[in-house]
């Protein structure tokens, strides 16, 4: 599979990211089995690039993902990417966010020992912490650089203010921003300033969270566990609208040989400040289904068709926010 290289990073990844986000716990029951085989189909396929996060199940996630690349992690440790994300922890029933140095310490050392291995290629701190001043956040991360636990460090979900504080103490190498065709707001400021300073880019829920999968319709339902079943983004009239829409993406990409998820996918990797965007399809022919993305060319007349067709959506988000409560 092809590769790009991550901003300034120089690290050489695949234009997907496997995300294990579903492997925590937030998307209902998780079968472990399973799990493991659809990352190690991830692997097989050619994807050498991998994102998780400690919040993830709490190690969960993490452990899930070291057990199935054991084997490249123990003798060919070069071979794969390791994305993981730090600076959320549980407070009681509360989901917080805590960059302070001691928390960032001790979640890094926790995301070693779950994924088995010595280093963490990319670490990025998941949310901004208000409690914590950025200085304090970007200097922990420093030391932890500095002692060779993790190589690279990047930003989740941080606006350009922020990670022009952060970059006053150590350069931020990546960010991953929420991007897909219902959401669109990076697209003013955040990428274009990505783009300027060389920071490399995974864009996270590129299918908005499956709603641009083409399995989703007005009659699913969700299972206990998961967000969505609770979320004003897939019940009511926007999410009726939105359907319309998809209705009209589908035809726009059947018409060009593709499905709606290879477009959406093709749509966020064809921004030009963009290298990966992350998905996290939880069975093999859906994954094998996405990979066909790459081979997806969009035009100048075919972006601006979408923007015709996409006019008429309602916004999209996470959960409030994503993973937060």
């Amino acid at each position: 599979m092809q590769t790009a290289t991550l901003g300034a990073t120089g690290l050489e990844v695949t234009p997907l990211a496997y995300g294990t986000w579903q492997f925590g716990g937030d998307w209902g029951r998780v079968d472990e089995r399973a799990a493991i085989e659809a990352i190690g189909h991830a692997r097989s396929l050619g994807i050498n690039f991998f994102d998780t996060a400690q919040a993830y199940g709490f190690g969960r996630s993490e452990r899930l993902l070291g057990a199935a690349l054991a084997g490249e992690l123990r003798s060919d440790r070069e071979s794969v990417v390791i994305a993981t994300k730090g600076g959320l922890r549980i407070d009681g029933e509360n989901l917080v966010r805590d960059a302070s140095p001691g928390w960032l310490r001790k979640g890094a050392e926790a995301s070693l020992e779950a994924l088995g291995t010595d280093y963490i290629d990319l670490y990025q701190v998941h949310w901004p912490d208000p409690q914590t001043p950025i200085s304090e956040t970007a200097g922990a991360l420093a030391d932890l650089v500095r002692e060779g636990l993790i190589r690279h460090v990047g930003v989740s979900n941080y606006t350009t203010a922020q990670i022009e504080q952060f970059a006053a103490v150590l350069p931020v190498e990546t960010i991953q921003p929420p991007y897909h065709l219902f959401r669109r707001g990076a697209e003013t400021g955040l990428l274009p300033y990505a783009a300027g300073h060389h920071i490399g880019v995974l864009a996270y829920g590129p299918l908005a969270h499956g709603l641009l999968s083409g399995a989703i319709t007005a009659t699913t339902t969700f299972g206990p566990g998961d967000w969505r079943a609770h979320s004003p983004a897939f019940s009511g009239d926007g999410f009726t609208r939105n359907l319309q829409v998809v209705a009209a993406l589908r035809a726009f990409a059947a018409a060009r040989g593709a499905t709606i998820g290879q477009l959406a996918v093709a749509w966020v990797l064809a921004h030009p400040a963009v290298q990966v965007a992350i998905v996290g399809a939880r069975t093999p022919a859906h994954l094998a289904e996405t990979l066909g993305a790459l081979d997806l060319t969009l035009s100048r007349a075919d972006l601006a068709e979408i923007d015709t067709i996409t006019a008429a959506a309602v916004p999209v988000g996470g959960p409030t926010p994503e993973g937060m409560s």
